[in-house]
């Protein structure tokens, strides 16, 4: 059974952080799909993640090509995850159900520490998550590096 990590978002933009984030999973070995609302959102973030330095490739495609399956990160705005992901990571609040959390490896949920409306959703996502016996984790960056503040679940 997998565990949700979410992440409050203060210091560093949502890119640099997604950024970390896959570079550790890629670095487990995992495949991940990042699961958007918004095809133009997922759009930004491609092009943010092309955007690294050289020493950093970060290999990764946008969902609806013929290569999906072999994507080790793929963007989607879909629960659907056709490059066999064990680690889910949704942005611009996007949904994810306890059932995906059972059946990964783990499930990162990144917010934006500003907005109201996406600090409401990760709140309601937090409570059905654990309400449902999922583990998870809160992560906040406000004193300037990660620290994990709450934690739920085994």
């Amino acid at each position: 059974m997998g565990a949700a990590m979410f992440y409050h978002l203060t210091q560093r933009p949502l890119d640099a952080t997604l950024r970390m984030l896959l570079e550790k999973s890629l670095a487990a070995g995992w495949r991940v799909a990042v699961r958007g609302t918004r095809r133009d959102g997922l759009e930004a973030l491609d092009r943010a993640l092309w955007l690294g330095s050289e020493d950093s490739f970060l290999p990764h495609g946008m969902a609806g090509g013929a290569q999906d399956a072999r994507q080790p990160v793929l963007l989607t705005t879909e629960r659907d995850v056709p490059n066999g992901a064990q680690c889910v990571m949704a942005v611009h609040s996007a949904e994810i159900a306890a059932d995906e959390v059972a059946a990964l490896e783990r499930v990162c949920i990144l917010f934006d520490g500003y907005d109201e409306e996406a600090l409401a959703h990760a709140r309601g996502q937090w409570k059905a998550l654990t309400g449902a016996g999922v583990a998870a984790q809160y992560w906040s960056e406000e004193s300037g590096r990660w620290e994990m503040k709450a934690q739920a679940g085994s």
